[in-house]
């Protein structure tokens, strides 16, 4: 295998090692995934350090919040010891509207910055792109009404999941990256620059 061959399998190992492990609650082999100074977690309910990111992962799951992911395609651009990763995935959250269990699929991509740190490839930030999203109700007899205001108040990439966190009591970024528009053009130029400081 080449370097380039395996630094491209040891950066998609990373990426599904990110989902599994988070969504199992294996924080110790998670937090190893991080680049151990500068690790960087952007989401729509957090943005901050990896060690604040696993914090308050590992408090939400210990409180029954559930949100797991699943991945898709993949593809890594690498120059010297700097890459930037995407990865196809959905965000699953199941929790209740007004006292209606329903669940939420957002679409999108990890978009994300790594950089080998003493040999091996670390997570330096990660920023999904949301680029659509769904809500069901469990329970099909069930019927639940929307607040149009509450809603709309949201970019469509990711409203549904917006919508259900904020009513979980969290408080949700507004301007991520979306499939199209300047935040998702500036996370662009920003994997850019990140490649030709390498």
């Amino acid at each position: 295998m080449s370097q380039g061959e395996n630094d491209r399998h040891e950066i998609r190992q990373l990426v599904e090692n990110w989902a599994l492990w988070r969504d199992a609650g294996d924080w110790d082999r998670f937090a190893t995934l991080w680049h151990p100074r500068d690790g960087w977690m952007s989401a729509t309910w957090f943005q901050g350090s990896a060690a604040g990111f696993i914090k308050a992962s590992r408090e939400g799951f210990e409180k029954g919040v559930s949100i797991l992911h699943f991945l898709g395609g993949h593809t890594a651009d690498i120059a010297g010891d700097r890459a930037v990763a995407q990865t196809k995935m959905t965000i699953n959250q199941r929790a209740s509207i007004d006292g209606v269990e329903v669940d939420v699929v957002c679409t999108g991509r990890f978009y994300d910055f790594l950089a080998r740190h003493q040999g091996r490839w670390t997570l330096v930030r990660r920023q999904p792109v949301y680029e659509k999203d769904r809500l069901d109700v469990v329970d099909p007899a069930s019927s639940l009404t929307l607040d149009p205001h509450l809603l709309n108040r949201f970019p469509t990439g990711y409203r549904h999941l917006a919508y259900l966190q904020t009513k979980a009591g969290f408080t949700v970024k507004q301007g991520l990256p979306g499939l199209t528009g300047t935040a998702v053009e500036q996370l662009y130029a920003e994997g850019k620059q990140w490649l030709t400081q390498a």
